[in-house]
């Protein structure tokens, strides 16, 4: 297998896991504070961090790493968790698909900007495609509007579009999985201040939906997604390996429609069809 091939294969296994980042924030929001519920998972994955360091004793990361390593934190391990839970309190988690689509295409952006790509102008055409594709999907399924969820989705997709392209571009020195543990580590003490000092006094009423809900993002989303994500991006390439985003929406709606209960429709299968030809073509004239 080709470096490249891995990469498709790797990005494509951190999407598939990222599809339940959503619906489980979602969930975990009906009972969790959407402040305490960002501290609390990447605490949680913080620690899970430290112990796989450890165990596996990794070097630190260079001086020069660290600045990269506060921007992949601000961007993946703070910004895009509590700015889409503070969004989805105002907003369905449907209507959040329209933003989500544009992730590919903010990624790419970076990674021309922080990664040094430079695809060619047909990359361009089907990645704008394909977000035109998904967000046009989710408008038409009749979403509410929120002037600030959209605002707060917005800020969201920016802040993890810049956390993606610049964990890729370190992951590339440092390795993919050991990215996102430092990262979360040099966050660590911060968050599990903010998740003591943000704790509910009781616990009682919340349910057990919420913390599956929160468990998975901390876990899953946190951690094990961008051991595949930052590999992925690493060996693919930034910009082409970002348009599998593209799928993320609708792998989101099939679980959505698992565990909450969604339809999943006819013209949901056909955009899909669409999208995969976007990231086919995308990935062809990545480079």
């Amino acid at each position: 297998m080709d470096k490249t091939t891995g990469g498709w294969i790797n990005g494509f296994l951190g999407v598939l896991i990222f599809s339940g980042s959503l619906p489980a924030t979602r969930v975990a929001v009906a009972d969790f504070d959407p402040v305490f519920l960002t501290v609390a998972r990447a605490a949680i994955a913080g620690v899970l961090a430290l112990a796989l360091l450890m165990m596996f004793r990794q070097k630190r990361p260079k001086r020069d790493d660290m600045v990269s390593l506060m921007i992949v934190a601000f961007g993946v391990v703070v910004g895009f968790p509590l700015l889409t839970a503070l969004a989805l309190k105002h907003i369905t988690s449907a209507h959040s698909i329209v933003f989500v689509g544009l992730l590919p295409l903010a990624t790419a952006i970076f990674g021309v900007l922080r990664g040094g790509e430079r695809p060619r102008p047909a990359f361009w055409f089907f990645s704008g495609l394909g977000s035109l594709l998904v967000a046009g999907f989710a408008l038409l399924q009749g979403v509410s509007v929120s002037p600030v969820g959209d605002l707060l989705m917005l800020a969201a997709i920016i802040a993890c579009g810049l956390g993606y392209a610049e964990g890729a571009k370190l992951s590339r020195t440092l390795g993919g999985w050991q990215v996102i543990s430092w990262a979360l580590v040099l966050s660590l003490p911060i968050m599990a201040t903010l998740a003591l000092v943000t704790m509910p006094p009781s616990f009682a009423e919340t349910g057990q939906p919420a913390w599956l809900g929160l468990a998975y993002v901390s876990v899953f989303s946190m951690l094990v997604g961008f051991v595949f994500w930052y590999r992925g991006l690493a060996q693919g390439g930034i910009a082409a390996v970002g348009q599998l985003q593209l799928l993320q929406p609708f792998f989101g709606l099939v679980l959505a429609a698992t565990l909450l209960g969604e339809a999943v429709n006819w013209p949901m299968v056909a955009v899909t069809a669409a999208v995969v030809l976007c990231v086919a073509g995308a990935r062809r004239f990545a480079k």
